[in-house]
């Protein structure tokens, strides 16, 4: 169930930001296990200057193909899940057109009890929803 928010600069065509679109989620699939159904992104295009985005000292330049990706999910994967999700995201992206060095991400975890999916209900609080990584027991 990650929220994953895509933002890019404008001039990518419909299919180009669908094949980066599907890259993530087959990434998120093959890392860390989601169902390929559980697909919740925003995709937002801006203007070239409206995405400022250097290199932190690490030496290198990005180009106009940046993408920044911001991933929104639950507490409770290791280092080594996040490690193989940013690996697998830069391998799919890659044969979406997308260089490494235009990659940057950022992982944010949080509680069941910080998601709605609709309706006014936490449904993983209400036993709607399984936990992921947890057993499910619906509640009655």
């Amino acid at each position: 169930m990650p929220l994953v928010r895509l933002d890019m600069v404008r001039g990518r065509s419909p299919d180009q930001v669908r094949a980066i679109a599907d890259a993530v989620q087959e990434a998120l699939v093959e890392a860390l296990g989601i169902p390929a159904r559980d697909r919740f992104q925003i995709v937002t295009q801006h203007e070239p200057e409206e995405i400022i985005a250097q290199d932190a000292g690490l030496g290198f330049d990005r180009t106009p193909g940046i993408l920044i990706i911001q991933i929104f999910t639950q507490r409770g994967r290791d280092t080594a899940d996040k490690q193989r999700l940013y690996r697998t995201l830069t391998d799919r992206l890659e044969r979406a057109g997308i260089a490494g060095e235009d990659l940057f991400l950022s992982y944010m975890e949080n509680d069941p009890d910080d998601w709605s999916f609709g309706f006014g209900r936490a449904q993983y609080v209400d036993g709607e929803l399984p936990i992921p990584g947890r057993p499910h027991s619906a509640s009655s």
